[in-house]
């Protein structure tokens, strides 16, 4: 397996801005839920992830949640941009504020649904693929332009819509391409219906059985890569290690002491080499997005 830094602790992260909720009627908008989702994704201690409490060479917990408020401005404008654009100028607002790519996953996952028209508290998975389904060339262009400004590691070469080629002039048939190999590309191939009844369910369902939100969190994410290997690990690792890892989560939940082998897998998970369940992370974030906008989770 390649071979990465370890990983660095945070004691002492700078200040973080606070995310303020709406006061009085106003209601949270797109980029409020995307702030926060980003903020709590990073705050809970999932395996393997940045935290406030263990960061990586070059992003720390102070990064993401910093990602986070620098794309809620233009996930809030975004039903009335292009979609590429709006991905676009949420990864360069993005890449002023961290040392590295922080969040290009999560953008790409959000993006579709803040884009999507549509009453407050409703995420409509055929009305957010719709939307998906009216992309141009120029948004394909945008967002070609956007992976490359990210610089996502691990990508590797494909025979067909490589980042190193043009962009394609139908971007979700390069997502369709994807989608075998990428969980985020999955998303916009097969809809988000799959995560609402999966991950989106968890976390609802570890609330309402009395967890607490970051226990929830990680519960809700250790389900989540029990359930389908990490895209990221995969492509960095190879699949034999992911579906260890997603072996190694299932056992976390069956244990009576799921906390202490939740310990124990992240320090398995931190070196010595370090294998990092991103793209879950991703998916929690998007699911917590989706949690928020619709008024089922109290932040």
């Amino acid at each position: 397996m390649p071979s990465e830094p370890p990983d660095h602790p945070a004691p002492n992260p700078p200040a973080v801005p606070a995310v303020t909720g709406p006061t009085g009627p106003e209601r949270p908008t797109r980029g409020w839920c995307a702030a926060t989702a980003c903020r709590l994704e990073a705050s809970a201690p999932k395996p393997g992830n940045v935290h406030p409490g263990a960061a990586f060479p070059d992003l720390d917990h102070h990064d993401l949640v910093s990602a986070g408020l620098a794309i809620a401005p233009l996930l809030d404008a975004a039903p009335g941009v292009p979609l590429g654009a709006t991905i676009l100028g949420c990864v360069r607002a993005s890449r002023r504020v961290t040392r590295s790519n922080a969040n290009l996953g999560i953008i790409l996952a959000l993006a579709p649904m803040a884009a999507t028209p549509g009453p407050h508290g409703l995420i409509d998975p055929a009305a957010v693929s719709a939307t998906l389904a009216r992309l141009t060339a120029a948004d394909a262009a945008a967002v070609w332009e956007a992976i490359r400004a990210a610089a996502p590691g691990g990508l590797g070469r494909r025979d067909r819509h490589d980042l190193a080629a043009p962009p394609p002039d139908d971007l979700l048939d390069a997502m369709r391409t994807a989608a075998g190999h990428d969980q985020i590309a999955r998303l916009w191939a097969d809809g988000y219906g799959p995560l609402r009844d999966g991950l989106v369910a968890d976390l609802a369902g570890e609330r309402a059985r009395g967890m607490s939100l970051d226990d929830a969190i990680v519960r809700a994410f250790l389900r989540q890569l029990a359930r389908e290997p990490d895209s990221l690990i995969v492509r960095r690792h190879g699949a034999d290690v992911a579906a260890r890892v997603s072996a190694g989560a299932a056992g976390v939940l069956a244990s009576a002491d799921w906390r202490g082998a939740a310990k124990q897998l992240d320090t398995h998970l931190r070196g010595p080499t370090r294998i990092n369940p991103g793209t879950t992370a991703d998916l929690v974030a998007t699911a917590l997005y989706i949690l928020l906008w619709e008024g089922r989770l109290d932040a």
